[in-house]
């Protein structure tokens, strides 16, 4: 017979309205068998006792439902973002305060290239610059030779130098949207949206997603999602080749790999049958910590690169209203044809345009194609206001909202984007909960780095980098978030049967805390230490 064995814990956090706190879970073949004191699994027979974590706090394993897997691959490339970061070794690399330090620090790391070796660099936050506008005469600088492309941390731009540009044959003649250029016709170098950006990182090298694929990239992206005591993750924008899937199959069947991974696969630009035909096929192929079957469709860009669309009056600067990565006609022929078979769509919606334009289709292919649980999801949400979280309440359409928004751009949202007022009424969670709309939280990483905790802190109290309330009114509670990073998020993956919460029946996965989250002042909640992980029953510290 199996061993029985029971953790004590000074509280577990269950999640399980029928015994909301308890000291003590059974385990037995990676899942849990029950749930209270220290006898409660002694009617199954002997058990073995593991008081090594009796000093922490249990909680469910936290559930990031839209994250990226280049948030363990994109440390092979220089970082130049504007916030202090760690990698997932847990070594701490400063931000970049100023354009200035940012072509200093490049071009200290360009010395330690080979010659004729690209320098690549994400996460590029110029939107905290003042003055001009990073451009390639900054890029150039660095060097003339070698081509020079950095994305941006919304991984929506990028801007490269004068070498990539004529490698990718872009020049004063070039008439594409995203392609931006100065008041004379040239390219300025900075680049918005995939249609832009694609010529340029094929030639360049900058395959981040074929790079998150690699044996190396997939085990990375684990201890990132140990490290914040997450226990299952997304890759929200897959390709699934059938080269990356024997990968993913041989890291994820590995007893040690520290999480559930599910891969989402990502539809945009290709044909909608083929991609339903194939989503049906992964799904098929789907292992215990390997989950795949959903789609990914994107709509508009990112707010703060002014290219999300956006309803009137639009970006308070007078920018132009962003742009689409699918045409609207594209996105109904595609979210009717997944409606019709049966697979469950995740959509990027930044702004309120967007998420009208998503709406509307996934309503119009419901009439014609009623499915019952759907679950459905609408990513990131940022703009949108009650009359569209009551419609998604109508569909059954789930909502993960980019809570991490507000602390990391709320400031400058208010101030050069979207404007006070509707700041304020961003990343409505708390709209989106009367609204009796399932909601979970996310941190869209590598964009902004994966932490559940610091995410629900975020929807709790809504502070920007100022320190400031940025809408109160759209403030939950800190339970609210915690349903939020753990149940919450295994809806909209179709999973919270199997996780997010600590019951009878379930996965054996938890988040080992250092104090707990519903006993610390809210403004806290970020800050209590995540010790490690048990997945299936393994204990996985930190």
């Amino acid at each position: 017979m199996s061993t029985i064995t029971v953790f004590s814990a000074r509280k577990i956090i269950t999640m399980d309205p029928n015994r909301p706190e308890a000291t003590h879970v059974a385990v037995r073949d990676g899942r849990i068998l029950a749930v209270g004191g220290a006898d409660c699994a002694d009617a199954w027979g002997a058990v073995r006792h593991d008081d090594s974590l009796k000093d922490a706090v249990l909680m469910p394993g936290l559930v990031e439902g839209h994250a990226h897997m280049m948030a363990g691959a994109m440390w092979n490339f220089a970082y130049a973002g504007y916030h202090d970061r760690m990698d997932p070794q847990g070594k701490w690399w400063k931000g970049k305060p100023d354009l200035d330090a940012v072509v200093r620090d490049l071009s200290d790391y360009e010395k330690t290239l080979e010659p004729g070796q690209p320098l690549l660099g994400w996460g590029l936050d110029p939107i905290f610059f003042s003055g001009e506008r990073l451009s390639r005469k900054h890029l150039d600088q660095i060097s003339t030779d070698r081509p020079v492309a950095i994305m941006f941390s919304n991984f929506h731009l990028m801007c490269v130098n004068s070498k990539a540009l004529e490698m990718a044959g872009y020049d004063r003649a070039t008439n594409a949207e995203g392609v931006v250029k100065d008041a004379k016709g040239d390219p300025t170098g900075e680049l918005q949206e995939m249609a832009a950006m694609f010529p340029v990182m094929r030639r360049v090298g900058m395959d981040f997603r074929g790079l998150s694929q690699t044996e190396g990239a997939i085990r990375s992206y684990g201890a990132v999602c140990m490290r914040a005591g997450v226990t299952t993750v997304t890759d929200l924008y897959s390709q699934m080749e059938d080269a990356d899937l024997a990968t993913l199959v041989a890291v994820t069947d590995d007893a040690d790999f520290p999480a559930r991974l599910v891969p989402v696969l990502g539809v945009a630009g290709t044909d909608p049958a083929q991609a339903a035909a194939r989503a049906l096929a992964l799904k098929a192929q789907s292992r215990d910590k390997l989950r795949m079957g959903a789609v990914k469709l994107m709509t508009d860009g990112s707010i703060q690169g002014w290219t999300a669309r956006v309803k009137w009056p639009g970006y308070v600067g007078g920018q132009a209203n962003g742009i689409w990565n699918m045409a609207p006609a594209e996105i109904q022929r595609m979210v009717a044809t997944m409606q019709q078979a049966g697979v469950q769509m995740h959509i990027h919606v930044n702004g309120d345009e967007a998420s009208a334009v998503a709406i509307d289709a996934i309503a119009e292919a419901a009439r014609s194609h009623p499915w019952q649980d759907a679950r459905h999801v609408l990513q990131h949400c940022q703009l949108m206001g009650v009359d569209q979280f009551l419609r998604c309440a109508e569909l059954g359409v789930c909502t993960n909202i980019f809570s991490n928004h507000i602390w990391y751009f709320g400031d400058q949202h208010a101030a050069l984007t979207v404007g006070e007022d509707r700041a304020c009424r961003m990343n409505a969670a708390r709209a989106a909960l009367d609204a009796g709309v399932h909601v979970a939280l996310h941190s869209d990483a590598p964009v902004t780095p994966l932490g559940p905790l610091f995410t629900a802190w975020c929807a709790v109290n809504r502070q920007t980098m100022t320190g400031r309330t940025l809408g109160a009114a759209q403030c939950i509670t800190v339970p609210e978030a915690l349903h939020a990073i753990t149940l919450g998020a295994a809806f909209t993956l179709k999973m919270d049967h199997e996780v997010g919460s600590i019951e009878t029946g379930k996965r054996a996965d938890f988040a080992i805390l250092g104090d707990d989250p519903l006993g610390v002042d809210p403004m806290a909640l970020k800050d209590v230490p995540v010790l490690g992980t048990v997945l299936d029953g393994r204990v996985h510290l930190a």
